[in-house]
């Protein structure tokens, strides 16, 4: 249970508490540790199903625990964000998208695990929670970013983009489950 990749996992639900310490400082200092613990804990998402699949350690452990974990990431970050008024106005509607989506495709894993129905990550979801993070790391670095580069902007451009592929996989994982709820 305890093998390198589930540690990885657990490492990156260990940086949730000091993104919030850092982003509650709500300074340039802070925003800087914050988004170099965001990334840290983004490339534990990556390494840590490369490496329990490339060496063979794929657990149930871990698979309950990753995408735990990256709801986590993903729900606290916004949260923050939002209580940061660094999302707010129309762009609060994809964060709502993508903390709807996480609570109804953890609801559904639930009741399809009682019924040991496997529910596969697509790569598309793959590709939204790459997005995601690219998105909110762009949110947390925000005004902090060096040479005018526009990391707010790449940020929420993300948010919105991710949204809509939220909706999509959402939809593909509501659509699949829907035939064992019946």
């Amino acid at each position: 249970m305890m093998n390198f990749p589930n540690i990885l996992t657990l490492i990156r639900i260990g940086c949730i508490p000091l993104i919030v310490v850092f982003l509650w400082l709500d300074n340039n200092p802070g925003n800087w540790a914050a988004i170099i613990t965001f990334i840290f804990a983004s490339f534990t998402d990556y390494f840590d199903g490369y490496l329990a699949r490339t060496w063979k350690q794929v657990s149930s452990f871990g698979k309950f625990l990753d995408p735990v974990a990256d709801k986590l990431l993903i729900s606290v970050a916004l949260f923050m964000l939002v209580g940061l008024d660094r999302v707010w106005g129309w762009s609060l509607i994809p964060a709502l998208i993508i903390l709807c989506r996480e609570i109804l495709v953890s609801g559904l894993r639930e009741f399809l695990a009682g019924a040991d129905v496997p529910m596969p990550v697509t790569k598309l979801a793959k590709w939204k929670t790459a997005l995601q993070m690219v998105a909110i790391g762009g949110l947390i670095w925000g005004s902090s970013a060096p040479w005018g580069f526009p990391a707010y902007e790449i940020g929420i451009s993300g948010l919105w983009i991710s949204g809509v592929l939220t909706l999509i996989t959402g939809y593909d994982y509501f659509r699949a489950g829907l035939r064992y709820i019946k």
